[in-house]
């Protein structure tokens, strides 16, 4: 998380894709920090999936949605509890109904001041963009599932447990066959591993395989992954081995008592040949040591 973030990471609403009827989505544009926006409407309210980072970001995204509503009823939902996901939550107090699993809602009470803190050295830019925030509490809280009716549409919103951070859910339109998937997926890109021992060890990459197994074993026909471009069930299928692989050439380096530096510089290079037009390589490290972690559990 030491890397500088130069860019801005800023939502824009310009190239917005519609992806079924009255279901779109704001792109990230493959802006790093900008994640995958959706807006999901039945005949009576509009979900929205995601934030952006920061109140002025925030406030994109709720100008657009308000005015896609045409009057009816907002409610918003994120991810997971990350800065770029969640934390321009508060600028829809009053304008949306915040609706998360419970995991995810302790993970934004007891983990949101730390990250922000983090986030804010990622930059002058970033920095500019959290300025102002105030983590906001959830007007709902649901355990492992909860199904909105937006009228006519029913959207479905699942708890996955620990993976990527301890409060991931994923946003189903049975309807329409599209899932969001938060950065349970990335597209073109290595899986972010947030492993910084011993504050951040929340991400599993055994839990991890596992939630991307079932979801792979129910494939969509449209993925919207939290960041990179919009594709169908192959992306889940691509994490899914690609978890698989790095766990598997990890756990047999460990099996040989290999020292973990050696592990995660053969793990790197391995991976990169396998997958060299795969953006996000800082993230091979991480993603490494904490399987290294999980070895024999």
């Amino acid at each position: 998380m030491a890397e500088q973030v130069s860019s801005d990471p800023v939502v824009q609403v310009g190239e917005v894709q519609e992806i079924a009827p009255d279901l779109v989505v704001i792109p990230d544009r493959n802006v790093p920090l900008v994640p995958n926006i959706g807006i999901i409407g039945g005949k009576e309210a509009v979900l929205i999936v995601e934030t952006g980072m920061g109140p002025s970001n925030a406030e994109i995204v709720l100008k657009f949605a308000e005015e896609h509503a045409r009057g009816r009823k907002l409610y918003l939902t994120t991810t997971h509890f990350h800065p770029e996901h969640a934390f321009g939550a508060q600028v829809f107090a009053g304008k949306a109904t915040f609706l998360v699993n419970q995991a995810q809602a302790d993970d934004l009470r007891t983990k949101g001041p730390g990250y922000l803190g983090m986030f804010r050295g990622l930059g002058d830019a970033v920095a500019r963009r959290l300025e102002g925030v105030e983590l906001a509490q959830p007007d709902v809280v649901y355990g492992q599932a909860y199904d909105l009716d937006l009228g006519g549409r029913v959207v479905q919103l699942r708890a996955t447990g620990r993976a990527h951070s301890r409060g991931d859910q994923v946003v189903k339109v049975p309807d329409a066959d599209v899932l969001f998937t938060g950065d349970l997926v990335e597209a073109g890109q290595f899986a972010i591993f947030p492993w910084f021992p011993p504050h951040g060890v929340d991400v599993s990459g055994t839990r991890w395989l596992a939630v991307m197994q079932c979801l792979a074993a129910e494939p969509p026909r449209v993925v919207v992954p939290g960041h990179g471009a919009i594709g169908d069930a192959s992306l889940l299928a691509d994490v899914r081995d690609y978890l698989t692989l790095l766990r598997d050439e990890t756990w047999t380096r460990r099996d040989s008592a290999m020292s973990e530096g050696t592990i995660v510089e053969e793990i790197s290079a391995l991976m990169i040949q396998r997958y060299p037009e795969w953006a996000g390589r800082e993230w091979l490290e991480t993603g490494a040591k904490c399987l290294c972690s999980e070895h024999s559990v």
